[in-house]
């Protein structure tokens, strides 16, 4: 019997957009590529768990939202254990990704409570709808209509915040 989803195709078409959808979630790209490789996994030795290929990306979106999830649970928990370190200057490569706006925003963005900051990326980055936010984070489209309007409010406080302390102007 042959599985109903053929995980090599959903990997060369959907795997690019779950890395990006992960990069903001936990804000590196390492942990971002490990997560998308754990749900492929976890699909690969269950390939029967999704039955309905369209269904497929779906579930692997929950997969990589509820993997980052622990990821950042695990990370919370080292670093409660461990001094702080301090970091070390973004890379050449990585100040030249992301224009200073991009990187003002995404510096914002993880400055909100995880749910706010899983909304907006589903929303805005993945372009989900509310149905399909609410299922992918297992709450009510009117938890997901409440949380994206406070989650907004909160950005655009954080982001005149950043400009008002960097000394730039309001437009």
């Amino acid at each position: 019997m042959e599985p109903a989803v053929d995980i090599t195709e959903l990997y060369a078409a959907h795997r690019l957009s779950l890395v990006r959808l992960a990069v903001l979630l936990v804000d590196d790209l390492a942990s971002a590529e490990d997560v998308v490789q754990d749900a492929f996994a976890a699909l690969a030795r269950r390939p029967d768990a999704v039955r309905d290929p369209s269904k497929a990306l779906a579930y692997l979106r929950v997969s990589v939202v509820n993997t980052a999830r622990s990821a950042l649970r695990r990370r919370r928990t080292a670093r409660a254990y461990s001094p702080p370190h301090d970091l070390s200057p973004p890379s050449p490569e990585d100040s030249a990704v992301l224009a200073e706006e991009h990187r003002e925003v995404i510096a914002a963005l993880h400055r909100l409570a995880p749910r706010q900051r899983e909304v907006l990326v589903l929303r805005y980055w993945s372009n989900l709808t509310e149905t399909e936010i609410a299922g992918t984070l297992g709450i009510s489209q009117g938890t997901v209509k409440s949380t994206a309007s406070r989650a907004l409010v909160a950005l655009e406080k954080a982001m005149q915040a950043t400009a008002t302390s960097s000394g730039k102007e309001e437009r």
